[in-house]
Parts: C-alpha cells; sequence; structure tokens
C-alpha cells in the first residue's frame, strides 16, 4: 500500500481519484441469530462500487480496515481520514468533520459505509479510574468528547451523506466496558461513561436513519480485546487479545451480515446482542 493513498483526504475532486484494483478478498458468513444478521452472504452484499470511509485509520483497527477493505476491490474509492491524513481530521472539532463531510460530497458516488474507529481510555499523564476518588473533570470531559460527542458529529455531518437506495453502513466502535447491564467490577468511570453515551446516540440517531434511509444501518460494534496502544497495557494473560487484522476480519465479517432490522444494535465481534 503506497503511503500516499494513506495520506490522501477527502477534499480530493472526483477527477483526481482513480479506480484501484486489489486481489479480491472474498468474507463469507453463516446465518443470523434473532432476525438481527441476515442468512449467509459475502462481501457483495453491498452494491458494488461506491465510496467506504474509515475514520481513525491510523490507528491499529482502523488502519486493518481499510487494508481490508482496500483488498477487497469491492469499493470504488476507500477514504482514510485521521489525525495524520491530509487534511487532517480531528473528530473533537466539527468544523473539521464538516470539511472532510463536504470533501466526500465532491468526490461523488454513493457513501456506502462509514467505519469509525477512534476512542480514548488513557494517555501517559492519564490512567482508567479504580475508584471514584480519582475522577477528574479534564480526562472525563475528554473521554466524552473523543468517545461520544466526536460520533455524534461524525453522525450529524455523515448521515445525511449515506446512500439513499441499497445497502449504507454507519459502524462505530464501542466497548463492553460500556454496557450498563454487564458492568460486574465497577471502576474506569470516564471510559465507561462515554461509551454508555455512544451507545445511547447510536440508538438514538438510528431510528431517525430509519425514516430517511429505511436501507441504512447505524450500529456500534465492540472489537474485543485487540493489540493496540489504546488496550496494550490492559491485555491480561489469558485473555483472548487478537491482532488488528483478525478483529478486522470479523468486524467485517460481521458488518457484511447485517440487516436493516440491525440498526439501533450494539453488537459484539461476531454479531451478537451485547446487553445495554
Amino acid at each position: 500500500m503506497k503511503s500516499a493513498r494513506a495520506a490522501r483526504g477527502a477534499t480530493q475532486s472526483g477527477a483526481e481519484l482513480k479506480r484501484r484494483r486489489r486481489p479480491r478478498i472474498v468474507i463469507r458468513a453463516t446465518g443470523g441469530r434473532d432476525g438481527v444478521l441476515g442468512e449467509g452472504s459475502d462481501v457483495n452484499s453491498f452494491p458494488v462500487g461506491g465510496i467506504a470511509v474509515v475514520i481513525g485509520a491510523s490507528g491499529g483497527i482502523g488502519g486493518a480496515i481499510a487494508d481490508a477493505l482496500d483488498a477487497s476491490g469491492h469499493f470504488a474509492e476507500v477514504v482514510r481520514l485521521s489525525r495524520s491524513s491530509m487534511p487532517t481530521l480531528d473528530i473533537t472539532s466539527e468544523a473539521s468533520i464538516a470539511e472532510a463531510a463536504a470533501g466526500l460530497a465532491r468526490i461523488g458516488g454513493p457513501l456506502r459505509l462509514v467505519f469509525v474507529a477512534t476512542g480514548f481510555l488513557h494517555d501517559r499523564e492519564v490512567s482508567p479510574e479504580k475508584s471514584w476518588g480519582q475522577i477528574d473533570p479534564a480526562h472525563m470531559q475528554r473521554s466524552f468528547s473523543v468517545n461520544a460527542i466526536g460520533p455524534a458529529l461524525l453522525m450529524k455531518h455523515l448521515l445525511p451523506l449515506l446512500a439513499a437506495d441499497g445497502k449504507a453502513v454507519f459502524a462505530t466502535l464501542s466497548a463492553k466496558v460500556g454496557s450498563i447491564g454487564d458492568n460486574q467490577l465497577g471502576g474506569w468511570y470516564a471510559y465507561r461513561a462515554s461509551k454508555a453515551a455512544l451507545n445511547q446516540i447510536v440508538r438514538t440517531a438510528a431510528i431517525e436513519l430509519q425514516r430517511r434511509r429505511p436501507h441504512a444501518i447505524c450500529v456500534a460494534l465492540h472489537p474485543g480485546t485487540v493489540a493496540t496502544a489504546l488496550t496494550g497495557p490492559f491485555a491480561k494473560t489469558g485473555l483472548d487479545v487478537q491482532t488488528p487484522e483478525a478483529a478486522a476480519w470479523q468486524l467485517l465479517h460481521t458488518i457484511d451480515r447485517l440487516e436493516p432490522a440491525a440498526s439501533g444494535h450494539f453488537l459484539d465481534r461476531s454479531g451478537q446482542p451485547i446487553p445495554w
């Protein structure tokens, strides 16, 4: 993969973008469950052509998703956006998101897939809270800004661009620790709360999307524990830690099987519902 493609900005005109074909990868699936997932299919569940966008493409999961989409050869364009792309996309800045959306609109062609692979858990200065005594307003504000408000702004600007006919998906990474019903350990206040907020935003947006784009799907996906910078310090021995490439395959495997009835759901990487 040439670095120029990884850095390509969403504001390029349609004349500047050329179709690129890679060896075809067929993703096959088995039958669904509880009406959420459809019957077995392959990557052709999306109409051929159109645009796929990966936001957070400089990260482990985002990069692996973008590589897999490129390799499939199914989409006319795979656009990679991140803080290191040109132009940059900062999900904490609505102006940045609006500029990216305008650029995608100028490319032309139906927007078929938006995959949001951004998230914030910790950095060098801040670690997840172990008790309420460690709750910090600045940390909590940043967590909500990246994990909930940013994806909400992406929905605001990109959901209206989804193809009006045929399959189209907006998928954002959530986390099982954002499940209120599944919380048995406590701690991680900011991350848990911001991901729970994201799940509610997805659910709410899916209701409006169904009225405007009946064939479109908006979902929150839990990727499992993946060997990335976000989860590295917390990947305890004995956990099922995946490579980004394995996680990308499973996530795309699930996305490919989604039908409109799945919109608004919170699913794990294999497509099974997670309690709210």
